[in-house]
């Protein structure tokens, strides 16, 4: 079924409507700081054609993970202040996301104008999709608009519970661009590339095994690496080994190897004795007792980058290393300069991989940046997202 989208949305009028749009502005911080906006900025045309139009723009969306509590420290105050100078207006912010401080700042919305509630997840009922609270969404919106890709494979209140409680609804023009660039991947020109990284086996393990068998190459970085290490009875040092799944690593690479399919590790790696600012490192090709593996080593990073150069498609998801300390980024560095310098259809995906190809300066280079890491790769598998499916129900 086909999704509806801005253009319905916006053929029918808004003006004057409020219309509640579902963001991901779950940026990263350092010190309390923005230390990427890439998905702010990524959040402007669906806002910006909304003001234009004359609606009265409620935009909600979740920050960190304070687990139902109310935590300062994730407050989106300080995202309400970079979207005012990101938009190049006046941005109002509400300090909760219901109740009457919500009811009474969204009257006071004139036509074109723009507010941001407090962060959903200071409210339990949000990630548990309590139906209380998804209602009581529902009543601050004439119109319902998704443009949070991000949190499209959760089943949340704001993402799929409150969606049949309000009148009409659309995918915003990112979900609706996230969408129609994925696509290639679930019928990707040959030979597909896939780069994983990031620090747990057991947070990709589906999309892993899944994508072992899809793709003609496998490549594994980032502290994950290890539990695959490990499983090859390969010293780990003092690195995270995840225990209770390496026997599912050995499984996985074994069904790879028997359907023809690659699965690369690392063959050298940057060591250090502390994951830490200025701790002296060591490239090794063996991970010493005490030492642990931060970063992909410069061979390996190699072998990655000049797969890139060989594929047709590439996806990569998750950081090479420990790449938000300069010393442990090289590897990181090298596979995105591989990706970037490729011929390959591409797509990154995820906020660490976004964070780090942005860094770099290469997000030109990229065919397509996903703001959505978990949410990309269940799309790629072909399974479905709850948040896609609301709006087509």
């Amino acid at each position: 079924m086909a999704i509806p989208g801005l253009e319905n949305l916006l053929a029918t009028g808004v003006r004057g409507e409020r219309v509640f749009v579902r963001s991901d502005l779950n940026v990263p911080l350092a010190a309390g700081a923005i230390a990427d906006d890439a998905r702010i900025v990524a959040s402007l045309p669906t806002l910006r054609r909304l003001l234009t139009a004359g609606a009265r723009v409620v935009v909600a969306s979740h920050l960190g993970r304070p687990k139902g509590q109310r935590r300062p420290a994730l407050s989106l105050r300080p995202v309400a202040q970079r979207l005012a100078e990101r938009l190049g207006r006046g941005v109002s912010f509400c300090e909760d996301c219901i109740g009457e401080p919500a009811r009474s700042a969204i009257d006071a919305l004139g036509e074109g104008q723009l507010l941001l509630l407090e962060n959903l997840r200071f409210h339990a009922g949000e990630e548990a999709d309590d139906p209380d609270f998804a209602r009581t969404l529902a009543g601050l919106a004439d119109v319902y608009v998704n443009d949070a890709f991000g949190t499209a494979h959760r089943t949340h209140a704001s993402t799929v519970g409150m969606v049949p409680f309000v009148p009409r609804a659309a995918a915003g023009e990112l979900l609706a661009s996230e969408l129609e660039h994925l696509r290639v991947m679930r019928e990707p020109k040959r030979p597909l590339l896939v780069v994983i990284g990031g620090s747990k086996v057991s947070s990709k393990l589906g999309a892993l095994e899944s994508l072992a068998l899809e793709a003609d190459v496998l490549a594994v970085g980032g502290a994950m690496a290890y539990t695959f290490l490990a499983a090859e009875n390969r010293p780990t040092g003092a690195s995270l080994v995840e225990p209770e799944l390496v026997e599912a690593a050995r499984v996985l690479m074994a069904a790879a190897e028997a359907s023809g399919r690659r699965v690369l590790l690392p063959t050298d790696h940057v060591v250090a004795q502390r994951v830490e600012e200025g701790a002296p490192t060591r490239v090794v090709e063996t991970i010493p007792d005490g030492w642990f593996g931060v970063d992909i080593g410069p061979t390996t990073a190699k072998t990655y980058a000049e797969e890139a150069a060989r594929a047709k498609t590439v996806f990569w998801n998750g950081p090479m290393g420990v790449f938000e300390i300069d010393a442990f980024a090289a590897g990181t560095r090298t596979v995105a300069e591989g990706v970037a310098g490729s011929a390959a259809t591409s797509v990154v995906g995820g906020g660490d991989s976004l964070a780090a190809v942005h860094s770099l300066g290469l997000g030109d280079c990229i065919g397509h940046l996903s703001t959505g890491g978990g949410a990309s790769l269940e799309f790629v598998q072909g399974l479905t997202l709850p948040g896609v499916a609301a709006l087509e129900h």
